[in-house]
């Protein structure tokens, strides 16, 4: 066995030591893999464990490792320099620089093995609840913020803009569906893209594309793959973490006052009345609230009442997509118990079958649900409460899919196009064998021209199936176009975006269901001058494909600014109003804003 903190144990299959060293720890490429013998890292369980168990909600054979044995699409490659010297000083408290990159890559995942988990078994157990209310459309899930992270983007300002633009937003989408709205904020983590090309020309030159700061760097001197950004990412992510539960425990979420809430900005004056009479109406509802005493707002500071105004739950998520990293952040945890109400919550339903009869589970999914309950403890990601597979990363017999089938988390499948209906089925057979209300987000992400085309196909094939999945509406991510002023720029129409928000809304109730979340990419950041973002074309704002030069600051895809944010959050709202109220959506809301967004 090798002497290195967190290397795995050699499996005596014959392979030479250069054979087992190559496969980076995972199986040796040579004859390993024939076999199928799986050599199963100590790395990634608590330091404390001497030994990896098997507890998984599927097959038993699941380790925090055994995705090694797939082939890893949008995989890192670290550059291997056998001539580097060994450095003396240290970085991040470990002395990895000069090493070969994959020294360097196992000594950063055994610290991370070492570090805290960034998030608790009871967290994501209290997101499970939640997302079940969701999928049983008691809830709604609003998911939003920068399409990607930056390490410079870890300050006071932006993470305070992201957190107030969130929760304005859910107070809009709490007032019009009237039902609690689970937060999870793309951030915390979100350090990591997929690209569609490995390079890039820069200059007349071919350089690597910028993956994310965990991977390397925005400066095109400084895109070689870098494992020390891993730990980069976990630090960053744990001072983010903290502080977002440090400013919501402290008041910052008092979200009594919606007259502060300027719209100035609003250029149309019919979508300017609608929006002040919303404003109106929710603070005359927040203002009788308070008449009648069910405000804890002016409640004396040592008192355990608490109102959902002025306490909320703000989750983490990111795309689990770097594999060594998701895997040094996932533990074997006891699962916490439920108290009595939590336990009513978790207990669903038996699966039922077409002929009404309810559904006997399989051989296997009650082998493996014995093993749970006889150990009490299970796997879990503690680099976030929830993660999402990517479009790009889903494939069936794949890496992402092999590791996300194992962990306890609630997880997001984004789906688009190309996913066929059958694929999508046997996909949810594979992370959701059990069918529980709220494990799987379904992620969509079509496009404004072809969301009519898939979406009515992939509801009625997930209801035929029985997985009781969240059906949530992306979309940003299928309307990525090139600015007409600046080729060098991308952008997103708001006309776009609301048709394809509007078109999901209407398909799910043509079929009888409803949309029960939303996936947005924003930011609540303004520049030095109190200006927003200028990234997407549209909106109340009327912004124009010129005005995108006027401060955009994206360095991967664009996103909805402020203003354009809640526009998106009242039209939610306005269509759950009208629903509430058992009358066909007025529209006004989607008209004045559909006409703004073209012109």
């Amino acid at each position: 066995m090798c002497s290195r903190p967190c290397a795995p144990a050699r499996k005596r299959c014959g392979c030479s030591l250069v054979d087992f060293l190559a496969s980076d720890g995972g199986v040796c490429p040579r004859v390993c893999a024939l076999l199928g013998v799986l050599a199963i890292s100590s790395a990634v369980l608590p330091l404390s464990t001497s030994a990896p168990t098997t507890m998984t909600n599927s097959a038993r054979s699941w380790t925090p490792s055994s995705w090694k044995a797939r082939k890893v699409t949008q995989d890192v490659i670290y550059p291997v320099d056998q001539h580097a010297p060994v450095a003396s000083s240290s970085a991040n408290g470990l002395a990895t620089e000069g090493l070969p990159a994959n020294e360097r890559l196992h000594t950063v995942k055994a610290k991370l093995c070492a570090l805290p988990p960034l998030v608790t078994a009871q967290e994501i157990e209290r997101l499970r609840q939640q997302l079940a209310d969701v999928a049983n459309s008691k809830a709604f899930l609003l998911q939003a913020g920068h399409c990607a992270e930056s390490f410079e983007m870890c300050t006071q300002e932006q993470v305070e803009s992201q957190l107030s633009l969130i929760l304005l937003m859910s107070l809009v989408l709490i007032w019009g569906a009237r039902m609690p709205v689970v937060r999870i904020m793309r951030g915390a983590g979100q350090y990591a893209k997929p690209r569609s090309k490995p390079t890039e020309v820069h200059d007349g030159k071919e350089i690597l594309t910028f993956r994310g700061d965990n991977v390397n760097g925005f400066d095109p001197d400084d895109r070689t793959p870098d494992p020390d950004r891993l730990l980069q990412a976990y630090f960053h992510s744990a001072t983010t973490l903290n502080f977002v539960r440090a400013v919501l425990s402290s008041g910052f979420a008092d979200l009594h006052h919606p007259r502060s809430w300027s719209m100035a900005h609003v250029r149309s004056p019919e979508l300017a009345r609608s929006f002040e009479s919303v404003i109106e109406r929710l603070e005359d509802s927040l203002d009788f609230i308070r008449v009648i005493g069910g405000d804890a707002s002016d409640a004396p500071a040592d008192t355990s009442k608490m109102s959902a105004l002025n306490s909320v739950d703000m989750w983490t998520s990111h795309e689990g997509l770097l594999l060594h990293y998701e895997e040094a952040l996932t533990r074997s945890l006891k699962i916490p118990r439920p108290s009595g109400k939590q336990q009513a919550t978790m207990e669903a339903p038996p699966p039922i079958k077409s002929d009404g009869q309810p559904k006997t589970p399989s051989a296997e999914s009650i082998e493996a649900q014995a093993h749970i309950e006889a150990s009490g403890r299970a796997y879990y990601n503690v680099s976030a409460h929830f993660i999402w597979i990517g479009d790009r990363t889903r494939q069936l017999d794949g890496a992402h899919v092999e590791y996300f089938r194992g962990i306890r988390n609630p997880i997001g499948i984004k789906v688009g196009p190309s996913m066929q209906a059958d694929e999508l089925v046997r996909l949810l057979d594979i992370v959701d064998p059990d069918k529980e209300p709220g494990r799987v987000t379904l992620i969509c992400r079509y496009g404004a021209d072809k969301i009519n085309m898939y979406l009515a196909e992939h509801i009625h094939a997930v209801r035929k199936s029985l997985h009781p999945v969240i059906f949530a509406c992306d979309p940003m991510h299928g309307n990525t176009k090139t600015s007409e002023s600046s080729g060098s720029l991308k952008t997103r129409h708001m006309a776009d975006i609301v048709k394809e928000l509007s078109a999901s809304i209407r398909i799910h109730a043509s079929l009888g269901s409803r949309l029960q979340g939303v996936h947005l990419e924003l930011t609540g950041e303004v520049n030095s001058d109190g200006f927003s973002v200028t990234e997407c074309v549209g909106g109340s704002m009327e912004l124009s494909d010129a005005d995108l030069s006027l401060n955009y600051q994206s360095f991967c895809d664009p996103r909805l600014n402020y203003e354009q944010s809640l526009d998106v959050a009242f039209l939610i709202s306005d269509y759950f109003r009208s629903e509430r109220k058992g009358r066909k959506t007025e529209d006004k809301i989607l008209e004045n804003l559909s006409r703004s967004s073209s012109r």
